[in-house]
């Protein structure tokens, strides 16, 4: 509990999902928050049960990708506050899957934009903040396909390998400096959050197979690998913190395929690749 118990928390992304899951979690354990969705129904619902649950709460629709938004909410979150502790930037996008060659330009941007830019201007704003307070936590959701890639997923991977790379690099920053704040990776695996689902309503303009395509490609996903529930991830989470930890992989899976990539490195993408003909074999 003293790790959260009084400390004041903002997550990016709290609209649903593991951001939604993140804020109840901390709240549960005594810390104050600041949420942040683009989503105005979705923040407004989450903002509703944490005020249920007693928790103290400010929420301000956001988008990630605009840094001067995101410099403008850090500050405003200090001075309702008074200090802000942990940062968690979970806010992402998928926008479905496939080739590479078959992507459009426009979408694979949008995707980079969220994933990677959102964290690198979410970290910018408030990591002044979090060493100012003493006692920071920057807490940055990369993806399983931060450690795996997979194929259908270029953009995907690479803004979520990005971020962790970025964060690393944070990481080595502060304990250079001896900064006060506690730099965390998270790595989920297959939890059943609405991402894809979410993100595929917005492809209104996609021609009839290619919607049949994302379809049939999210549906596997849900029925056969977006298992963990949100509030598991999120307790999963807040308990690495808790404990000091600077690196966290949730699902017992992911765990699993972390250690058969570091394994054989050159060799996994055929082990993908033939999994991913089975699952997908349109």
């Amino acid at each position: 509990m003293s790790r959260f118990a009084g400390r004041t928390a903002a997550v990016t992304g709290a609209g649903s999902g593991i951001g939604r899951a993140l804020a109840l979690g901390l709240a549960g354990r005594g810390a104050r928050l600041a949420i942040s969705d683009l989503s105005e129904a979705g923040l407004a619902e989450t903002a509703s049960l944490l005020r249920g649950a007693g928790a103290e709460v400010e929420a301000t629709r956001l988008d990630v990708t605009d840094a001067a938004a995101l410099e403008a909410w850090a500050e405003a979150t200090e001075a309702r506050f008074g200090a802000v502790h942990q940062l968690y930037n979970n806010a992402g996008i998928s926008l479905g899957s496939g080739p590479l060659l078959e992507m459009r330009q426009g979408a694979f941007e949008r995707i980079v934009e969220v994933n990677m830019w959102g964290v690198i201007h979410g970290t910018r704003a408030f990591l002044p903040r979090l060493i100012a307070s003493g006692d920071g936590a920057l807490v940055n959701i990369s993806s399983l396909n931060g450690l795996m890639a997979q194929g259908g997923l270029s953009a995907y991977c690479a803004s979520k390998f990005a971020v962790r790379g970025f964060t690393e690099a944070v990481r080595i920053e502060m304990l250079m400096a001896k900064a006060p704040v506690q730099v965390v990776l998270v790595h989920p695996g297959g939890v059943a959050t609405n991402i894809a689902r979410a993100n595929l309503a917005e492809l209104g303009d996609l021609a009839p197979e290619e919607r049949a395509r994302a379809e049939s490609r999210l549906k596997v996903y849900e029925e056969k690998l977006l298992k963990m529930p949100p509030a598991t991830a999120a307790r999963t989470i807040l308990d690495g913190v808790a404990r000091g930890r600077s690196r966290i992989v949730v699902t017992r899976a992911a765990v699993w395929l972390d250690r058969f990539v570091r394994l054989v490195p050159e060799r996994y993408p055929t082990r993908v690749a033939a999994a991913q003909a089975k699952l997908f074999p349109d």
